[in-house]
């Protein structure tokens, strides 16, 4: 079995907890990165990184910090195509998972929304977070854990 870890994007992650059971239940070392606000924990396979303030101070760490294999949870779909380049794992909080072919259009579907915001035509509101995101992202990232730890 190959030796898998999981880095959490924490600063506004609404799936830390459920990304924890998973480490938990797997024996997998779990890395929280943020600028602010990660509680602490006395279990050796947690990990907490508080970074600098700054725009992408935890995408670079996790960027340095990722091997390949690992697992990424993200929303930020720019992470997660430099995750993918490092050939690791990006698993959104709604339990999408960012694949080499898909990435480019969420990259592209990322900057049409980001102009259409600019000009105003869109006021940018995201889909609130369900209890369906939340099962879906336990199910996804159980199930990419078991392929990280096959090595596929």
């Amino acid at each position: 079995m190959t030796m898998v870890a999981i880095f959490v994007d924490a600063d506004a992650c609404p799936v830390k907890d459920e990304a924890a059971r998973v480490a938990e239940r797997h024996g997998v070392a779990i890395t929280y990165v943020a600028n602010f606000g990660l509680r602490p924990s006395h279990d050796p396979m947690v990990r907490n990184v508080m970074v600098p303030l700054g725009a992408d101070a935890a995408d670079d760490w996790i960027v340095e910090a990722v091997a390949e294999g690992d697992l990424v949870v993200t929303s930020d779909i720019p992470l997660a195509s430099r995750v993918l380049a490092r050939k690791a794992t990006a698993i959104g909080p709604t339990g999408k998972l960012f694949t080499t072919d898909s990435i480019g259009m969420a990259l592209a579907m990322r900057e049409l929304n980001q102009h259409l915001r600019e000009t105003g035509e869109s006021r940018g509101f995201n889909a609130s977070f369900r209890a369906k995101d939340r099962s879906n992202f336990l199910q996804q990232l159980d199930a990419a854990v078991q392929r990280a730890k096959r090595g596929g």
